[in-house]
């Protein structure tokens, strides 16, 4: 579901998702969606090499994020220092390897703030759903919406490059 109010697109799956199907190369590997380049790229970063190929032999962006969740060593302050340039990456790459996804960035408004309304998620989300009265005012928010972050600053690349 996804829908834009006063310049705020909210969306939680669809084209914006990271475990939206969207194959790109990177780094000289192959990957299936955002998701799966992020844990990998998670697994490296904390030297988890099992981890990293079993990401890898999945296409399921779900198992992938679990698979994520078990890699050892994992520090969350390292994470949260090097998580942002490796998906902001990886969404470079979604974005501009396929053409209709493309095409749908390209579509909003330069002005457009891209906002991830998962209830769930405080981090790469807002921590609310979109149909919560406090979505529209990113003072309410409970969450710091990276992602959103993230894909508005992609969006913003991609116009400046035309």
């Amino acid at each position: 579901m996804a829908r834009l109010i006063n310049g705020l697109y909210f969306f939680w799956g669809g084209e914006c998702s990271n475990w939206y199907k969207s194959n790109f190369s990177l780094d000289g590997m192959s990957f299936n969606c955002v998701e799966q380049f992020m844990m990998y790229k998670k697994a490296q970063t904390f030297g988890d090499q099992s981890i990293a190929t079993q990401i890898m032999e999945t296409s399921d962006p779900s198992f992938q994020k679990k698979l994520g969740r078990k890699v050892a060593n994992f520090d969350a302050t390292i994470w949260s220092n090097v998580s942002r340039d490796i998906v902001f990456r990886g969404l470079m790459a979604k974005f501009t390897q396929n053409k209709s996804l493309n095409k749908f960035l390209m579509s909003f408004d330069p002005m457009v703030t891209f906002v991830e309304a998962s209830p769930y998620d405080k981090i790469w989300g807002i921590g609310l759903g979109e149909d919560d009265p406090r979505a529209i005012n990113p003072n309410q928010w409970l969450g710091t919406n990276w992602l959103g972050d993230l894909i508005t600053e992609v969006r913003g690349c991609l116009e400046s490059s035309k």
